[in-house]
């Protein structure tokens, strides 16, 4: 199955090869960049061994291309994305930033589909109407 990734804000491709490229920040300022999987739920990741990977730690993901900040404001812990499938069906794709964490959500037309072993953690995210998320 082969997948296009956008970046929300400018558009551009993240998808290169069989990997998902993005620029990620630590809190503490560390940067480097990361390599996620196409394959919705697999959570095999690939970076520079001197970018060294926290696990429970937040990382803020940004475009490679226009450096744009993809965490969500509503909630910084989640990451989005856009994907476009085979069938040219555009999906909002959401991916914990946390370190460790895996879960992955996607939505098309307000039906959210939750996947990974820790999809219970932001469910009540996408259960919650739009006005009432900055509360969470």
């Amino acid at each position: 199955m082969k997948y296009d990734y956008f970046c929300p804000i400018c558009k551009g491709q993240l998808r290169v090869d069989n990997s998902l490229v993005f620029t990620a920040k630590s809190k503490t300022n560390k940067k480097g960049l990361i390599f996620l999987s196409p394959e919705l739920g697999n959570y095999t990741t690939s970076r520079h061994p001197k970018f060294d990977i926290q696990e429970g730690e937040e990382y803020t993901f940004l475009c490679p291309i226009c450096h744009a900040t993809l965490n969500r404001d509503e909630t910084n812990n989640l990451v989005k994305v856009f994907m476009r499938d085979e069938n040219g069906k555009d999906y909002e794709i959401f991916f914990s930033g946390i370190a460790g964490e895996k879960c992955t959500y996607k939505m098309r037309d307000r039906q959210v589909e939750g996947m990974g072993p820790d999809a219970e953690l932001y469910k009540k995210y996408f259960d919650v109407p739009e006005e009432d998320k900055k509360y969470l």
